[in-house]
């Protein structure tokens, strides 16, 4: 964003991602916040599959946390921003598992680089024991 504001929430929602149908509740809720925020349907579509992707990281591998939607608006443009935190085991090396092939289970190994790509801001924290949070920021 360069030397502009930085981005002020306009309006938030928190989700728990507790059980599997929080899943589909979560992408709904992201569906739904990003036509609010005027994005194409390409965006849209981009924004839902990184939040999908990491919203199941949270409920398999964190044993379940929170979604908090924000909608972004600095002048000249608005935004989403999705926090996705967990208390789980965390991730030993975040680099690792950034790498396309990288998976801990049966997947192709796209996950984490993959929803990284589609979105405009990725950033992730997390250490063994201490949990994982993912923040991604879409901009219209």
């Amino acid at each position: 964003m360069g030397d502009s504001e930085p981005a002020e929430p306009a309006a938030t929602r928190s989700l728990p991602i507790r059980a599997e149908r929080d899943l589909l509740t979560a992408r709904h809720a992201v569906r739904a916040a990003s036509l609010e925020a005027g994005f194409g349907l390409i965006a849209q579509t981009k924004l839902i599959t990184a939040a999908s992707e990491l919203v199941r990281n949270c409920y398999v591998h964190g044993g379940g946390g929170s979604l908090l939607i924000e909608h972004l608006i600095p002048p000249p443009r608005a935004g989403l921003r999705l926090t996705i935190s967990d208390e789980g085991p965390g991730i030993p090396n975040p680099d690792v598992a950034l790498t396309d092939g990288y998976t801990t289970g049966r997947g192709l190994g796209h996950g984490l680089g993959g929803a990284k790509r589609l979105v405009d801001e990725f950033h992730l924290e997390s250490a063994p024991g201490r949990g994982t949070t993912v923040v991604i920021t879409r901009w219209t």
